[in-house]
């Protein structure tokens, strides 16, 4: 039971850091005019990768992991649907962001000046982010109270 609430918890405040490091990475990324503003970047970043990190393996341990109500009950789950598209989703608009910071943070380790023309792009991804987070959480508090699959 112990080990149910505290996985319950860190999942709950992973949504809340997780939603700050989005927004964090954003604001960095729409005040990005040099790269001397890279390492507020690169720290939002870090955080927004930690907390991302967080949050599947609680959420797969409190699927798979015999902690909750089972995989069953999550598979058959249409809030739970819901939650992983959004999930897939963000992961899928983080793909060209991360690959970016990526070739930055190299760039910055060589002592090369990276061409940060795209931040503005990133930061709109990272709007998107924080709206299908937000829904991600909408959908779990559907499922703790019981709206969804068989109920009225």
């Amino acid at each position: 039971m112990l080990i149910r609430w505290l996985l319950a918890a860190v999942h709950l405040l992973g949504y809340g850091f997780a939603l700050a490091a989005i927004i964090g990475r954003t604001r960095a990324l729409r005040r990005l005019t040099n790269a001397a503003d890279l390492p507020r970047v690169f720290v939002a970043d870090n955080a927004w990768g930690i907390t991302a990190v967080i949050l599947i393996v609680t959420g797969m341990m409190r699927v798979f992991g015999g902690f909750e109500k089972g995989a069953d009950y999550y598979l058959h789950e249409p809030l739970f649907h819901l939650k992983m598209a959004a999930l897939v989703l963000i992961l899928l608009l983080e793909a060209a962001p991360m690959m970016t910071l990526i070739r930055w943070r190299v760039a910055v380790r060589k002592g090369e000046t990276p061409d940060v023309s795209r931040a503005g792009r990133f930061a709109r991804t990272g709007h998107w982010q924080s709206i299908l987070l937000i829904l991600m959480v909408f959908a779990a508090s559907g499922m703790a109270r019981g709206i969804g699959a068989g109920s009225s």
